[in-house]
This record gives C-alpha cells, sequence and structure tokens, in this order.
C-alpha cells in the first residue's frame, strides 16, 4: 500500500494537478492517484478557472492534509529534502520561491487565453496583447534563471518547484503554437521530454472525459 494518495482532476486539463502530480514524482514519494469526477461542480469550477480557491490537488499523507500545490511543494521539501525541491543555496532559494509563487499567484491572462489542453494543437494560434505580456515575463523568468544558474533547468542540473509550477506553461506554449527565443525553446523542449512529464501526457491523451468549453474551436 502506498504511503501516501493525491487526489487529482483532469490529466489533460488541470495545470495544478499536474503541479502537484511532478512535485510528488520529483520528492520520489510512494502515493497513488485518487482522481476527482468531473462531473463534480468543484472540479469543473477548478478546471474553468470559475472558483476563487482550489481543492485538488490534495496530498493525503496519513493524518496530514494538503491542498495548495506551494503548500505542497513546502511540506515535501521539508518531508524528503534530499529531493532537492528547493535549492540549498539560500540565495537560489529565495529566488526559487519567489518565481514559483509569482506563477501560484500570477499569469491570469495566459491562464484564460490559453487553457491548458494537451489533446489539442492549434498551429498558428492568435496571442492577444495581455496573454502576450504574460508570455514575455515568463520567458523573462526563464531565461535569468537559465543564466544564472546554468541550466538546464531552472535552478541547475537538476529539477526543483520551479520546474514544476512552469511545466504546465510549457505544454501551453506547444499547443498554442508560441513562438519563443532559442533559449526558452530549448527549456520548453527540456521539459517536455522530462520523463514524469511524457508519462503524464501520455495518459492525458487516452483521457475519455472531455470538458465541452474547453474543446472549442480557437
Amino acid at each position: 500500500m502506498a504511503e501516501a494518495s493525491l487526489t487529482i482532476s483532469s490529466k489533460n486539463y488541470s495545470s495544478w494537478s499536474l503541479r502537484g502530480w511532478l512535485l510528488c514524482k520529483m520528492a520520489g514519494l510512494d502515493f497513488e492517484e485518487k482522481v476527482a469526477s468531473m462531473d463534480d461542480p468543484s472540479t469543473r469550477a477548478e478546471l474553468l478557472l470559475l472558483s476563487p480557491s482550489f481543492l485538488v490537488p490534495r496530498l493525503d499523507h496519513g493524518s496530514i492534509k494538503v491542498w495548495d500545490t506551494l503548500a505542497i511543494g513546502e511540506y515535501l521539501h521539508e518531508l524528503k529534502p534530499e529531493a532537492g525541491l528547493l535549492p540549498t543555496d539560500q540565495v537560489a532559494r529565495a529566488h526559487c520561491r519567489a518565481v514559483c509563487g509569482e506563477m501560484h499567484s500570477g499569469f491570469a491572462n495566459l491562464r484564460s487565453a490559453l487553457p491548458m489542453n494537451l489533446k489539442a494543437k492549434h498551429d498558428g494560434f492568435k496571442i492577444w496583447a495581455g496573454a502576450q505580456a504574460d508570455i514575455e515575463r515568463v520567458t523573462t523568468i526563464w531565461k535569468e534563471c537559465l543564466q544564472r544558474y546554468g541550466g538546464p533547468y531552472l535552478f541547475g542540473a537538476t529539477p526543483t518547484t520551479a520546474d514544476a509550477m512552469y511545466a504546465p506553461v510549457c505544454t501551453r506554449f506547444a499547443t498554442y503554437d508560441v513562438k519563443l527565443d532559442p533559449v526558452s525553446a530549448a527549456y520548453r523542449d527540456q521539459m517536455l521530454r522530462f520523463p514524469a512529464m511524457l508519462e503524464w501526457a501520455n495518459a492525458a491523451r487516452s483521457e475519455p472525459e472531455e470538458v465541452e468549453e474547453l474543446d472549442v474551436e480557437f
């Protein structure tokens, strides 16, 4: 029996579920997945960005329940510090937390204009100005981190919480054919090739359920 469980929603549509799941994988946690039904109103509210507070993903570990993605990352860092979810250097660790927090609380235009959908592919997608500003901020963060810490991940040789937080953005950039500079494109591709990301994407493509509101023709 697994030592923990992680409740998620759709693998195709839920960026927050992907983040929590990646954090558990990166930490090496022995966990089982529990999937919330997309018929549940709170689950659909999460996927459609209609809820101010999301209760998935939720990590259950013994008597402990953690349902915010950043909180899951912090808990796993305390539980398994050897996994390197946060950098060992204090300055880098503070920087990592800052860029994670920015993703956690910001980029509303990017989220609404480019909803996560791993099954879809929209070549030549027209990006509106509000979303483009968010895209430029994301790629600025990526380039600064890659230059400062040497890559191939945002904070060096191994993936951290920051990579988990920005991983769904990589899928969005691929889905909507977002034009990127060479450094940002290389990082996007690096993350899309990450073994846990490949595992998630393969499962997402075979997911039978669909949310009509997120499968409209753009």
